[in-house]
């Protein structure tokens, strides 16, 4: 989450994979984009990534995100959970610019975050699958 857009991503409904869904800009309405999104695609979680310092402290945007994201949880009946979203905007222009077959910067600039909040997910996900793997491997002896 950045001061100017809101990237968005969604899981497919077994919580497998990520994927971009949009972008939201930051004109003051993005608390009820967001509740609208949440209710449409029916959301059981939402996973918000908090960009910790390189040093792992919390910054001046941490601080912005923990203070945006108290206003959205009264406004939304799911969990929230923080997720390190440290580099997630870096990786995320590298892959797209990988997979870009031309040169025009314009329309991949605005796909970051969107990308940056599938890594996010993705990497909360896959979290998830390796405890419930960990946890079932050591129920069986």
């Amino acid at each position: 989450m950045g001061d100017r857009r809101i990237g968005v991503a969604l899981s497919d409904p077994e919580g497998i994979l990520a994927t971009p869904l949009t972008i939201i800009e930051r004109t003051g309405s993005e608390i009820r984009a967001i509740v609208a999104l949440v209710e449409q695609h029916k959301v059981g979680r939402v996973v918000v990534g908090l960009p910790y310092s390189m040093n792992g402290s919390l910054g001046q945007q941490a601080v912005k995100v923990q203070e945006f994201t108290a206003e959205l949880a009264a406004n939304i009946k799911v969990p929230m959970v923080f997720r390190d979203e440290r580099l997630s905007t870096v990786s995320a222009r590298r892959l797209l610019r990988a997979g870009r077959k031309t040169s025009r910067k314009a329309p991949w600039k605005t796909r970051d975050d969107a990308a940056a909040a599938a890594l996010i997910l993705q990497d909360f996900l896959d979290e998830g699958k390796a405890r419930r793997e960990s946890e079932a491997d050591s129920s069986h002896y």
